[in-house]
């Protein structure tokens, strides 16, 4: 989950079939540099009771051509979990999945969709993003350990005491748990209460609906 004006000179690029492929290493040196601007607690005043709109952002690929991705932006209120805006942006991509980042091959296209919203000043434009990330493998292993556990919420925490996030059962009655991390300016108190808000099945609404209409505009114009 992340705020949408996050504080960062971090440039992510498109790239084209021909242009060389950044080197790992600078890859890493942006990771670092993110991860020292990450405002782990809530910086936006009162968030809950001010949010009104939150977007979805989701990626699908073509059966076809695997290089070919839809980049969908949807905007829902908080309040009802009513879609009132969506847009796309079909691509195709150059850069490879790495394992670890996964942002510099995706986030291009779904910055974009939202550049292209601001720049309009659309009233819809949301305060909060959802993101459906990579999961830590540690995280999915301290889950496992605590698995007969009954609560619907756990705080997943290191032996070095360092709090990774949460694994939640988002409704009554999934049995698969969703993990919740912090957010830039959100903290992962913050970060459970939204998501709780914003989920009717087991995925947050504003996820589930971006990956259902991402699917749907590649299928019905047949890419």
């Amino acid at each position: 989950m992340a705020n949408s004006n996050p504080d960062t000179d971090i440039q992510f690029q498109s790239r084209t079939e021909s242009s060389p492929l950044p080197p790992i290493s600078s890859w890493e040196e942006a990771q670092d540099f993110l991860k020292k601007k990450l405002i782990r607690e809530d910086d936006l005043g009162s968030v809950v009771e001010e949010l009104k709109y939150v977007g979805g952002v989701d990626i699908s690929f073509s059966k076809e051509d695997p290089s070919l991705a839809c980049g969908t932006l949807v905007v829902l209120e908080l309040h009802g979990l009513r879609v009132v805006y969506e847009d796309f942006s079909v691509v195709t991509l150059h850069v490879p999945y790495v394992p670890g980042f996964l942002a510099f091959r995706e986030t291009p296209v779904l910055l974009g969709l939202l550049e292209k919203m601001k720049k309009t000043a659309n009233p819809f434009y949301p305060q909060l993003h959802h993101v459906d990330g990579l999961t830590l493998s540690g995280v999915k292993e301290l889950l496992k350990a605590r698995e007969h556990h009954a609560e619907d919420f756990i705080t997943l925490t290191g032996d070095s005491g360092h709090v990774w996030g949460a694994a939640m059962r988002s409704t009554g009655g999934s049995l698969k748990p969703i993990f919740i991390s912090i957010g830039h300016r959100i903290s992962l108190d913050t970060a459970i209460t939204i998501v709780k808000m914003s989920c009717k099945y087991r995925v947050p609404e504003p996820i589930r609906q971006a990956d259902i209409r991402s699917r749907e505009y590649l299928r019905k114009h047949r890419l």
